[in-house]
């Protein structure tokens, strides 16, 4: 299992921002470069909702689900390291339409998706 991903297994996806931005998908491998990335937009889509940026919280997230998806069609997965790609995307999606229709911060904490049991 990839070592980035233990880091982080069971934690909210917000905790990505930390270690994503630091652009730490980059120096994994390359064909799941794509991935990082998007997950890495999901989770600044999800800082920028929870600080009241709905336009930008909304762009990311959907941003990012669409990377996530576009990645898992391409590579015919849709579960990496245990992920659930198309699960993330839908919650990206829904979490953008609400922000968009109620531009106050939502709360990090309870809107993120868990990435583990």
């Amino acid at each position: 299992m990839n070592s980035r991903f233990t880091q982080l297994d069971c934690h909210p996806l917000r905790q990505l921002a930390q270690v994503l931005s630091e652009d730490a998908w980059k120096s994994g491998p390359r064909e799941e470069r794509a991935l990082w990335r998007g997950l890495a937009q999901l989770a600044v889509g999800l800082t920028h909702a929870a600080r009241g940026n709905a336009v930008g919280g909304a762009r990311l997230l959907r941003r990012g689900a669409g990377a996530v998806e576009g990645w898992a069609a391409e590579r015919g997965e849709d579960r990496l390291y245990g992920l659930d790609l198309p699960g993330l995307a839908r919650w990206a999606r829904e979490l953008a339409g609400r922000v968009e229709d109620d531009s106050a911060p939502v709360d990090a904490e309870t809107e993120a998706p868990r990435l583990g049991p």
